[in-house]
């Protein structure tokens, strides 16, 4: 079974960065919904007090209200993931913490790495003891989080080729281009441009498995999405396009945070589920 994850945005993060990607100051909601600027602050500091004025508030970031409730109210959080060739790693990274990946073809014991965390090491035993050979490291997006430990992996795994996005090439990888498909014995690894929360972030589907898996890096989180550092909204179309468009029961393992599903994030993420109901 996965270690259990705590959800890696609350409500008052998922205001904060809609407001952000909308170009919305404080003074700017209150003025647009109404409420008062004192409830209005400890809403955004993360004091749920007055559900009805964030309901105001959901309005009128274009944020699913009963989603932002369930998620100011704490009740949600998806559910356990647990397949035969995938495993999680979560490591710290100054005042957070910060996902890998490790996913392979149960049979052929042949896999990849996703990303690096902070320290592969607990990577690179869990492939031993499974005794899988990691053939290829893709990254998501190049932030220093994501790919810290690059160069110890790839002592670790020699003859791996190791993959980024032509929009945000790193030195020493091989890029691709969007649409390329890369093979892992029997799993087939199909590769989208998720940009926004960087400019070239992407999203890596993977089937084969019990169940289809999509790496999202930092596109999206149990409950909220990156912050779209470089676009809110190119981040939030490929989300809703591309990410959101896969089959219900995929599982996405996200760059922080615990891992989904397709189908809970329609139905639970505030900056999504209004478009799926």
């Amino acid at each position: 079974m996965s270690p259990v994850i705590p959800i890696e945005d609350f409500f008052e993060d998922i205001i904060a960065k809609s407001m952000r990607g909308r170009h919305i100051s404080e003074a700017e909601l209150a003025q647009a919904t109404g409420v008062s600027p004192d409830i209005l602050h400890r809403l955004c500091r993360g004091e749920f007090c007055d559900e009805p004025a964030l309901l105001k508030v959901a309005g009128a970031l274009s944020l699913d209200p009963r989603a932002l409730t369930m998620s100011a109210s704490k009740v949600w959080r998806p559910r356990p993931v647990d397949i035969d060739g995938l495993e999680i790693f979560n490591t710290p990274y100054r005042d957070m913490r910060v996902n890998a990946f490790l996913i392979w073809d149960p049979e052929t014991k042949v896999g990849a790495a996703f990303d690096t965390g902070t320290d592969s090491s607990s990577l690179v035993a869990k492939a031993t003891v499974e005794g899988v050979t990691i053939d290829s490291i893709f990254i998501t997006h190049t932030h220093n989080d994501h790919i810290a430990d690059l160069d110890r992996l790839k002592a670790a795994c020699p003859g791996a080729g190791i993959y980024s996005n032509e929009a945000e090439p790193w030195p020493g990888t091989e890029t691709f281009s969007e649409g390329d498909i890369f093979s892992i014995q029997g799993l087939s690894v199909y590769t989208f441009t998720t940009s926004g929360h960087s400019k070239g972030g992407t999203t890596y589907y993977i089937t084969g498995l019990s169940k289809p898996v999509a790496v999202v890096g930092d596109a999206m989180f149990a409950g909220s999405m990156g912050g779209g550092m470089v676009s809110f909204e190119d981040a939030w179309n490929n989300n809703r396009e591309k990410i959101l468009t896969l089959p219900d029961e995929t599982i996405i393992c996200p760059g922080h945070g615990p891992m989904s599903s397709i189908g809970e994030e329609k139905r639970n993420n505030p900056f999504f589920a209004a478009d799926f109901r």
